[in-house]
């Protein structure tokens, strides 16, 4: 019997985005974004990503090329700008060109006590993680409303249902996020468009273990079935499955991509 917690062999890709023009914003860094940047491409897109992180955006082309042979394009977007937002939507469609998928990755989290949060740190978190969501999917949405549909995948998370200590405001930004993609889904549907999100419960990257304590991250770990967090690669596994035309017949859902009971 093979241990739980030794995370399974790395899956290639089998083509499920062949052809497709895809934009993953926050892709900069080791997380979620990047690992999906990464198996887009390998599932056959052709990849546009962006990030606030100029020179985390640089080594990220950089390593794409490196691993997959791909260069990717890439604008600098802060999603707390509308005129970003658009600026990144006509630079990759020019590049690619023209969206066939864009997944919406960026987020932004903190830890604070709701009785000593203050209004900035609340809005800080709202504004780009669901206002950011709101202004990504609006653009996405326009552009594809006019170009024969498309699909959106957004990244929420299982504290949208669940309740974490010192987390109110990224618990309520994400269930902001949910209900964002359950709307849009159902407007998207008249024109064409998929929108579906993923929830991850706890995906393992090193920027989470500088900005998480061992203890916590042991204690959110003991939680999960598996006594593990999730490879990014899990969770992009799930994220190219929403993007795909496997999943035809999804809008407007939320799937927990976590090993425990959402």
């Amino acid at each position: 019997m093979s241990d739980l917690k030794t995370p399974p062999a790395y899956v290639p890709g089998h083509g499920l985005l062949k052809g497709k023009k895809v934009v993953v914003t926050a892709a900069a860094g080791t997380g979620i974004g990047f690992a999906t940047a990464k198996k887009c491409v390998e599932e056959g897109a052709l990849v546009f990503i962006s990030d606030i992180h100029e020179g985390r955006l640089q080594k990220a082309q950089d390593t794409l090329l490196a691993e997959t042979g791909q260069k990717v394009d890439f604008a600098i977007c802060n999603v707390t700008e509308q005129g970003e937002v658009d600026n990144l939507m006509g630079a990759a469609a020019s590049a690619l060109g023209g969206i066939d998928v864009v997944i919406n990755n960026a987020g932004l989290g903190g830890t604070a006590n709701l009785v000593d949060m203050t209004d900035a740190q609340w809005m800080t978190v709202l504004d780009v993680t669901l206002n950011g969501c709101f202004r990504i999917n609006r653009a996405a949405m326009q552009y594809m409303k006019d170009h024969d549909g498309g699909v959106i995948v957004n990244n929420a998370s299982v504290l949208g249902w669940r309740a974490q200590k010192g987390q109110a405001h990224y618990a309520a930004a994400k269930a902001g996020v949910m209900a964002l993609t359950r709307c849009a889904g159902v407007e998207g549907a008249e024109f064409g468009v998929r929108v579906n999100a993923v929830a991850p419960s706890l995906a393992l990257h090193p920027f989470l273990h500088k900005v998480t304590s061992k203890e916590l991250l042991a204690e959110l770990e003991a939680k999960e079935a598996y006594g593990r967090g999730s490879e990014v690669w899990e969770q992009a596994n799930v994220i190219v499955f929403l993007a795909s035309d496997y999943s035809s017949y999804m809008t407007g859902e939320v799937i927990s991509t976590s090993s425990q009971r959402a």
